[in-house]
């Protein structure tokens, strides 16, 4: 993380209590390493998104206790899901959170499922976003979003879950047709998502905790 860079980024991810995240993925892991995976996902997330020089800080809002120690270990700060009424009003308060500090903040919200996410690939998504007031990327599927922002002294007006991406849209948002940005747009839901992770290239901690068990 680089927190001397001048108007960097402040980025929020939501993250569900461990026990009660990713449950489609229990079918291929099974139920003991589907909790465990959900935080590795989360770990080589923020730990790739703290390694990017255009990131000033990362919020992760989550109530969950083992997840907030383990993240707050790599460097992120961590925010109660205060409002506990869904995924975009946990964005919303950790933008609140950001801007009540930085009140002229550059914000974007990031999945928490993205365990090959590459720092390369995230600063060129974050120059992209930087020359619209809001921007986003769709998921591979090109039915969600993986990523949100919002430019100094605009709202974020996040619409994730299900069809997102059509919703992003009709709310104003640039969506970001880069090539080459695989792994932020590799959300990992099902066995078939995290093979497809796997082939991208999975960071360290959801390779050391599936790899062994995958085979």
């Amino acid at each position: 993380m680089n927190s001397d860079a001048e108007d960097g980024w402040y980025l929020v991810v939501p993250l569900k209590p461990l026990a009660l995240a990713k449950s489609r993925l229990a079918a291929a892991t099974g139920a003991l390493l589907r909790p465990r995976l959900a935080l590795a996902f989360a770990e080589d997330t923020v730990g790739a998104v703290l390694n990017c020089a255009r990131v000033r800080d990362v919020v992760v809002v989550t109530d969950d206790p083992t997840a907030g120690t383990a993240l707050a270990a790599l460097g992120a700060r961590i925010v109660p899901d205060v409002p506990a009424a869904g995924l975009n009003a946990a964005l919303a308060h950790g933008v609140g959170a950001i801007r009540e500090r930085r009140p002229r903040a550059r914000v974007a919200a990031l999945n928490a499922d993205l365990p090959a996410l590459r720092t390369t690939e995230l600063a060129r998504v974050l120059d992209t976003a930087r020359k619209f007031p809001r921007a986003f990327l769709a998921d591979a599927a090109e039915i969600g979003t993986t990523f949100l922002s919002a430019g100094p002294g605009v709202e974020l007006e996040p619409a994730f879950g299900g069809p997102s991406r059509l919703r992003h849209l009709s709310s104003g948002a640039v969506e970001i047709r880069l090539t080459g940005v695989d792994s932020i747009r590799r959300d990992v839901d099902t066995g078939e998502d995290l093979a497809e992770a796997r082939a991208l290239g999975l960071g360290p901690r959801t390779a050391a905790r599936w790899l062994p068990a995958a085979g």
